[in-house]
């Protein structure tokens, strides 16, 4: 029986196909393509009106705490790639003018190269997904494969790849997308949606290109050594890191200004019980967004928090990193809670339906990953200030790890942009029209071509972009600290 024998019904109250109806949905996505042409998509050239990219990135300093806008602005000015990190608003806005096929699913908002990694899951799996959902809102699915190919155009030269290597990178990103779309489309529904990338399928691929001499053994070699150490990035490892005692007490590490203790940053008057009131409330209160209902959470209590930088894009942000007690002094378990500001793509697109934007990072994050930290939770909370803010909450370190672009060699570049391009296909197939996308984009490489087109001639602008902004910390305009 086909999958559309007994699914002849209407569509629904948005007017699209029925769920059920997946002729109608594949149809959707062809009609798509007859109105949006797959070489719409190529090249790139800015508008007229094109916004300032350097008045953006004021703009969003706004929000942000100032004395960490520095360092922010320092990390972005290493290279062209560690600015498109930071360019997520900057390319926002660039890509709602582009053409799209109008089929809408839950896109991550920054999906560029450095956002994705391995993790491990609630099972103990260690797997690979995007791992920032920070700016996460339904919207184009296109936006997310475009900043995801330009990435990997930017790292190339930042790499200093050949234009053929990097025009073979940029192509295997989009079709690594386009054949685990067309994939899932063809697969029973529940498989489409159990679907996941698990480490040891990752190195019997790289095994596999290794014996078929596409890459070279210290490739392999490499990648597994990375992957165990991923495994020892745990808890109880950043408590090695970050933890010490003082006056027999456990105490978070200060490192100013990457690691502010709350005793450092608290208003005068401020007394240290009214943190751990608070702090305790907040824990209490962020357990009614967990999906456990009884969660190993309950058995532990607050000791410490300190305010530490991270990322790159999201620094000034406010993100703290919470120490908290189990059993005893060797059950120890560090969470971050990180601030969910208005996502960039907000100015461009409808806004989330969720009252709070650490809801919307949440949600957004438990749609399109495989499998998600049970950690994973929201709260609003009123700042010093007075300021209510929305902050997210998981795992400071779960078996993290991620790929370093300062030794990516081009056979790598290519086997990972491949592994990144079909990754952001599993999790758009999740969350949006698996059909219609998969018969939009069709079995030719068409759009591969075109995308690839799009990220040279946007990697220019991002080049462009860079001198402006450069040019702007050289002028004083704005101010970038000395270190990083």
């Amino acid at each position: 029986m086909s999958d559309a024998a007994d699914t002849s019904g209407p569509a629904d109250a948005t007017g699209m196909p029925a769920p059920t109806d997946f002729d109608a949905r594949a149809e959707l996505g062809r009609a798509a393509r007859r109105r949006t042409p797959r070489s719409n998509h190529a090249g790139w050239s800015p508008p007229p009106d094109r916004p300032d990219p350097v008045t953006l990135l004021e703009q969003q300093a706004t929000t942000r705490v100032p004395e960490l806008v520095p360092i922010r602005y320092a990390r972005m000015l290493v290279s062209p790639f560690t600015f498109y990190r930071g360019a997520a608003l900057i390319m926002a806005s660039d890509l709602s003018g582009t053409p799209v096929s109008g089929i809408t699913t839950q896109i991550c908002g920054d999906a560029h190269l450095s956002n994705f990694g391995v993790f491990g899951t609630p099972e103990r799996r260690l797997v690979f997904d995007i791992n920032d959902f920070d700016e996460t809102l339904p919207g184009p699915w296109e936006w997310d494969v475009k900043r995801l190919v330009a990435s990997f155009e930017i790292a190339g030269r930042h790499r200093g790849f050949s234009d053929a290597e990097r025009d073979e990178t940029n192509r295997a990103v989009v079709r690594g997308y386009r054949e685990w779309m067309l994939r899932a489309a063809d697969s029973k529904v529940l498989d489409s949606w159990y679907d996941s990338v698990d480490t040891d399928t990752f190195m019997q691929t790289i095994e596999a290109e290794r014996k078929a001499k596409r890459i070279a053994g210290k490739q392999f070699k490499r990648t597994d050594a990375a992957l165990a150490k991923a495994r020892t990035r745990d808890s109880m490892r950043a408590v090695a890191k970050l933890v010490e005692v003082v006056d027999g007490r456990l105490r978070i590490a200060a490192d100013p200004p990457l690691i502010m203790p709350v005793e450092m940053i608290a208003p005068a008057g401020h007394a240290p019980e009214d943190d751990r009131a608070l702090m305790q409330e907040l824990i209490r209160s962020y357990q009614s967004t967990l999906r456990l209902p009884r969660h190993p959470l309950r058995e532990f209590s607050y000791v410490h928090m300190a305010r530490k930088v991270v990322g790159v894009g999201s620094v000034g942000t406010r993100a703290w990193i919470v120490l908290m007690r189990g059993r005893d002094d060797g059950d120890l378990l560090l969470l971050q809670a990180k601030q969910a500001e208005q996502s960039v793509l907000e100015r461009f697109l409808p806004p989330s339906e969720f009252a709070e934007h650490g809801q919307r990072v949440v949600m957004g994050q438990r749609l399109m990953q495989a499998a998600s930290d049970i950690f994973l939770g929201w709260q609003r909370v009123t700042g010093y200030d007075g300021v209510d803010r929305d902050f997210y909450l998981r795992q400071l370190h779960d078996w993290k790890g991620s790929a370093d672009v300062e030794i990516m060699e081009p056979a790598g570049a290519r086997l990972y942009a491949g592994l990144c391009g079909g990754t952001l296909a599993r999790a758009h197939a999740r969350s949006g029209d698996r059909v219609a996308i998969a018969a939009y984009l069709g079995r030719s490489d068409r759009f591969d071509r075109a995308l690839a087109e799009f990220a040279t001639e946007y990697a220019d602008q991002n080049e462009r972009d860079y001198t402006a902004f450069a040019e702007a910390v050289a002028s004083g305009r704005l101010e970038a600290a000395e270190s990083v």
